[in-house]
């Protein structure tokens, strides 16, 4: 049997956001880790994609504006869950125009 990658950090945040009464489903057809729903899919519509990253990994700028410009297109926010091994620390990114 393989190795799932990014099994550990992705089944964090996912334990972490059901904890807060969340509900996480797959968000690979919207460029990103997770949709995250209030009540639930077919309730209503997921406000938030999620994407999780490690505390010491490189994340390319070309790639969050990627996410957020798909996110944007169906009117949801972007969230970024930092893993750091024992604590995940959540960034809502959104559009914003001067």
């Amino acid at each position: 049997m393989g190795k799932i990658p990014r099994f550990e950090e992705l089944y964090t945040v996912y334990n972490d956001l059901r904890s807060h009464g969340l509900i996480p489903r797959r968000g690979l057809k919207f460029g990103c880790d997770y949709l995250v729903y209030r009540h639930g899919p077919g309730i209503d519509h997921a406000p938030f994609g999620l994407q999780v990253f490690r505390t010491d990994e490189i994340i390319d700028p070309v790639e969050l504006v990627r996410m957020g410009r798909l996110l944007h297109s169906v009117r949801k926010k972007l969230i970024i869950a930092i893993y750091t091994g024992n604590n995940i620390v959540y960034h809502l990114l959104d559009w914003w125009k001067p």
